[in-house]
C-alpha cells in the first residue's frame, strides 16, 4: 500500500526526519531492560529505531490505515499491533503486568489525555518519553513562579522527574503544525506516597489552577463549599473555615506554590473535615 495521507481529527503530524526520530528512540534507554509501548506509530518512523534496541515493542493505533500499512512494512511487529484507542485501553494487560517505557511522537490533540493516563498507572510506567507541542512540554517541565506552570506541572512533578531534552521545528513534518514541538522524558522519582489524600490533592491543584490569578483564598472555596455540602449529607457539622483561611498560604496564587506546598495545603484542609 502506499503512504498514508495524515487525518486532522486524529491530531496527526507525521515525523519525516529520521535523525530526529533515532534521537527520540534513544530517549528511551533511561530504563534499558524494560519494555517499549508506542503510541500512535503511524507509518513506523519511530517504530523502526525501537525495534533495533533488541526489546519487546509493542505498539498501540486507533488509525485502520496505519496499522494496514504497519502490517505490510513491520512483518516481525504482526502480533504486538493492537488497533485501539489508547485512552480506553487497560495497561495492566500488557507485557504481563510488568513495568514498560511509554514512548511515541503523540497525537498533539490527545497528549495531555495521555499524560493524564499515564498517572493512573504511573506503578507501570517508570519511565515515559516522546514529543509533544512545545507549550505543553513547557508547561510539564515548569518551576513554581512561572506563568506555564499549572494543574500539568503539579501532578505530573508529584511523581516524576521531568526532562525538558530538545525542541523539533514545524518543518520535519507531513503535515507542518502551527506549533513548535519538544521532546521530554519523564523518570519516576522516589515518591511512593505523597502523604496526603491523593485525591483531594489533585481536586485542589485543578480547582485552584482554574482561576489562577485569583488567590488561594478565593479559588479554593468552590471547592471547600463542595466538601461541606456532602459533610452535611453524612451527617456531619459542617467546618468553621475562618483559622484555616486565615493562613498566610491563602495569600498566594496557585503558580507560587512547590509540590510540596500543595501537598501541605492538601493536608489542612482534609484536617478540617477530621471526624
Amino acid at each position: 500500500m502506499g503512504l498514508v495521507k495524515p487525518k486532522k481529527f486524529l491530531g496527526q503530524h507525521f515525523l519525516r526526519d529520521l535523525g530526529i526520530a533515532n534521537d527520540i528512540a534513544d530517549t528511551v534507554d533511561a530504563c534499558p531492560s524494560l519494555p517499549i509501548l508506542e503510541v500512535g506509530p503511524g507509518m513506523g518512523v519511530l517504530t523502526q529505531f525501537l525495534l533495533n534496541k533488541n526489546r519487546d515493542v509493542k505498539v498501540v493505533e486507533l488509525d485502520f490505515e496505519s496499522v494496514a500499512y504497519l502490517k505490510e512494512h513491520f512483518p516481525t511487529l504482526q502480533d504486538n499491533i493492537i488497533e485501539y484507542d489508547f485512552l480506553k485501553l487497560d495497561l495492566e494487560t500488557l507485557f504481563n503486568g510488568n513495568p514498560f517505557v511509554l514512548t511515541g511522537n503523540y497525537p498533539y490533540n490527545i497528549s495531555s489525555q495521555i499524560f493524564f493516563k499515564m498517572l493512573d498507572y504511573k506503578n507501570l510506567i517508570p519511565c515515559c518519553t516522546g514529543m509533544i507541542q512545545k507549550e505543553v512540554a513547557e508547561r510539564i517541565a515548569a518551576a513554581p513562579g512561572s506563568k506555564t506552570y499549572g494543574i500539568l506541572s503539579v501532578l505530573i512533578q508529584a511523581w516524576y522527574k521531568v526532562e525538558y531534552l530538545f525542541t523539533v521545528h514545524e518543518h520535519v513534518f507531513n503535515p507542518p503544525p502551527k506549533v513548535k514541538s519538544a521532546v521530554i522524558r519523564m523518570t519516576r522519582n522516589e515518591t511512593m506516597d505523597l502523604g496526603c489524600d491523593e485525591k483531594l490533592f489533585k481536586q485542589i491543584v485543578k480547582t485552584t489552577f482554574n482561576q489562577r490569578r485569583k488567590t488561594l483564598r478565593n479559588n479554593i472555596r468552590p471547592l471547600l463549599g463542595e466538601l461541606d455540602t456532602q459533610c452535611a449529607k453524612e451527617g456531619f457539622p459542617i467546618p468553621d473555615h475562618s483559622t484555616l483561611l486565615q493562613d498566610p498560604i491563602f495569600n498566594q496564587r496557585p503558580e507560587q506554590l512547590s509540590v510540596q506546598q500543595f501537598i501541605e495545603l492538601t493536608n489542612r484542609v482534609s484536617d478540617e473535615y477530621k471526624r
